[in-house]
């Protein structure tokens, strides 16, 4: 793999990643802050907080915010984008690993505390962020919406999560052909993620992390990064050093 995104620095940098408590969101957080950037990570509880920042550990420096918030309203997006402005002077870029799995029943066997669970609440707090942070993330900043490939195609028995993903990668595709040139919309679509607590994956969470730290540092317009392997993570930081 290549290893000049290493290299990148990205002091003064003010990252926002809501989902950064979740296994994939620890290789993007930790990846941040190896380039310097100040990282903003909210979760809900201060134990939780307590618990990510002794797994970070010595990673856990004086550039990552924890911020105890729930932000999967609109109120509460709009809150902690303002919190974020106040303190740290503004926002740079979002990587939003928001969600998880569901799986076990055809849809239709599906309860509505299902259809809230995994589709509304994760689609909700999606675009709860995009619409706090979009407007609001300096010129060249980047937005990345993080799916997985059930997006892309039907999964029996998690039919809810394929939606919802799907949903997401329109979303990406609408807010990039919204916005300006100054802003830039990427969707980062994912198979199996080697994590913390899956030792077995096709990328690893460090990678995922890897490539979004290139694609901060970056001109590139947005668009859809397939990340499937090493290859695929190579060429993705070479196409945006290229940029």
């Amino acid at each position: 793999m290549n290893n000049t995104d290493s290299r990148i620095d990205l002091t003064g940098r003010r990252v926002l990643v809501p989902g950064g408590t979740g296994t994939v969101g620890e290789g993007v957080v930790r990846r941040y802050l190896e380039a310097g950037a100040d990282v903003v990570v909210p979760t809900r509880t201060q134990a939780r907080a307590d618990e990510y920042r002794a797994i970070l550990d010595n990673a856990g420096t004086d550039k990552l915010h924890l911020v105890v918030h729930d932000y999967t309203t609109f109120a509460g997006a709009d809150d902690l984008v303002d919190q974020m402005t106040s303190n740290l002077g503004g926002i740079d870029d979002v990587i939003a690993p928001i969600g998880g799995w569901w799986a076990g029943k055809r849809l239709w066997e599906i309860s509505e505390t299902d259809w809230q669970n995994a589709f509304v609440g994760l689609a909700t707090a999606h675009m709860a962020i995009a619409r706090a942070a979009v407007p609001r993330i300096t010129a060249e900043g980047a937005y990345v919406v993080v799916v997985g490939d059930s997006g892309g195609w039907p999964v029996p028995g998690s039919g809810l999560v394929s939606m919802e993903q799907s949903a997401l990668m329109m979303m990406q595709r609408v807010l990039d052909a919204e916005v300006d040139e100054s802003k830039r919309i990427f969707t980062f679509v994912l198979g199996p993620v080697n994590t913390r607590s899956v030792g077995s994956g096709e990328v690893t969470a460090r990678q995922v992390g890897s490539v979004a730290v290139a694609a901060s540092a970056s001109a590139l317009p947005g668009r859809v990064i397939p990340l499937h392997g090493d290859a695929e993570v190579e060429q993705a930081i070479l196409l945006f050093e290229g940029a």
